[in-house]
């Protein structure tokens, strides 16, 4: 049988095989099989995944712990700092501008407890950062700026105040002979001399200060403080008005010409100033009762109680479990004649109260605010106006059958412990034992007047008592 067209049969018709093509297909089949192994461990990264979100370097968190401060979000600040002294631990700046932040923080601190743990938290950062550089000239000036802060009479007793300002001197003149151009050791030595009560010494060196960088908030704040402190108030109010033009968001400084400006009696430009405060916290969205207790407290000492309790009450509403901000609404019901109504206020900040005592003070919504129970303060510098407070009205109502003079008894023993020597404390607590003895021994009915009716010491510190710089 014959086929045409194309040839049938079967024949070989590869090439001889190119020895340098099988090397290139063995090289390519080698490293596709090591990529592959390689992601299969983990150790090579698939193609086209997403790019990661690059590291923050310390230096961002820096800069924004610094802005924060400047904005006056300290707590911010604080978290930005501390997040890079997380990054960087063998870093002492880091840590002595975290340590500076959190001493001026504990000032927005509303109770004795809050203000010490904030400086405890303060004097950790810095002991870090000395820790690390111990002749570091800016760690020892801010070490002194936490010890002397720390020195607050309403915190430790007098002993204890008088060895951290010791330990607070020595830091600063450490500082000074480290670097005799460090304007915060000369800023914060001169505010460890006031604390000493060395005012003319203190003026010199705040003055110097002031001189080599009138730009410094912390020096115009201390100059401030130090007028303040002579009672040279016209010219404080000048110098923490020159500390607000150089840091116009932190709060702080607006509560301290407030205080000025109501210690002389100037209520309208005390409530413009601690207005500007709470306005400024509002505009950053911070919680923050201080501003509308310094309100109210200014309201209470020009006679305007209603005005003071609702600015009382609108600190309640930011922080429902403070018992110091019970405590403040209490004498401010003492004060306006309100004596059955300052009862549970005060309870709640001496004795602790329940979630339904504290909802009824604040004339809460059971339904709507949160129900929180307060548990209460002990005795202290910052609390003992709110004590013989309770004392007073719980004997001034007492009737027979109740229990008010014997909690009365309790808060009047306590005071005579703490306090034996003080002429006014004992004044009232003496005046409100004798109600109760009465009471035990004949029928009540307007013997406690007395009691409520007794004259309260202003709530605020006064200023020292201080010599002329002449002197």
């Amino acid at each position: 049988m014959y086929l045409q067209g194309k040839d049938p049969r079967f024949r070989n018709t590869r090439k001889d095989a190119n020895p340098y093509r099988i090397m290139i297909l063995l090289v390519l089949i080698v490293f596709f099989f090591t990529i592959l192994n390689g992601i299969a461990r983990g150790e090579v990264e698939p193609l086209f995944l997403p790019t990661p979100t690059p590291t923050r370097s310390v230096d961002s968190y820096a800069n924004e712990g610094h802005t924060h401060f400047a904005a006056g979000n300290l707590e911010a600040a604080i978290a930005a700092f501390r997040r890079a002294t997380e990054l960087n631990p063998d870093d002492p700046q880091l840590f002595a501008e975290m340590a500076r932040i959190q001493t001026y923080s504990s000032a927005l601190m509303t109770t004795d407890a809050e203000r010490a743990q904030r400086l405890d938290e303060a004097l950790e950062a810095i002991d870090r950062a000395k820790e690390l550089e111990p002749n570091n000239s800016l760690v020892l000036a801010v070490r002194a700026f936490v010890l002397q802060w720390s020195a607050n009479p309403f915190l430790v007793d007098a002993e204890t105040a008088e060895e951290l300002l010791n330990r607070a001197e020595a830091e600063a003149v450490m500082a000074m002979q480290l670097d005799s151009s460090n304007v915060l050791a000369l800023t914060y030595y001169a505010e460890v001399l006031v604390g000493q009560k060395r005012w003319v010494q203190a003026y010199q060196y705040i003055q110097q200060a002031v001189e080599r960088d009138p730009n410094l908030m912390d020096a115009r704040r201390v100059m401030a403080f130090t007028y303040e402190t002579l009672g040279n108030y016209n010219l404080a109010i000048q110098e923490y008005q020159k500390a607000i033009e150089i840091m116009p968001n932190y709060t702080y400084l607006y509560i301290a010409v407030g205080r000025v400006y109501r210690h002389l009696q100037l209520y309208d430009q005390a409530l413009e100033n601690f207005t500007k405060a709470a306005n400024l916290n509002q505009q950053l969205g911070i919680i923050d009762p201080i501003p509308y207790l310094a309100i109210a407290n200014t309201y209470a000492q020009d006679g305007e109680f209603f005005a003071a309790a609702l600015n009382v009450q609108q600190a309640l509403t930011f922080t429902p479990a403070n018992p110091n901000v019970y405590g403040q609404l209490g004498v401010i019901y003492h004060k306006s004649r309100n004596y059955e109504g300052a009862i549970p206020a005060l309870q709640c900040a001496i004795d602790g109260c329940s979630p339904e005592v504290s909802c009824e003070v604040r004339r809460c919504n059971p339904n709507e605010d949160p129900m929180v129970s307060v548990t209460g303060l002990p005795l202290s510098g910052s609390t003992v106006v709110h004590y013989f407070t309770y004392g007073s009205v719980l004997a001034g109502l007492h009737r027979p059958g109740d229990d008010k003079c014997e909690r009365a008894m309790v808060i009047f023993s306590q005071l005579r412990e703490r306090y034996p020597e003080e002429p006014t404390i004992m004044s009232i607590v003496r005046a409100g034992e004798d109600i109760c003895a009465r009471g035990q021994q004949q029928p009540v009915d307007d013997s406690g007047a007395e009691a409520l009716d007794v004259e309260l010491p202003a709530m605020e510190e006064q200023p020292i008592e201080a010599p002329s710089l002449e002197e």
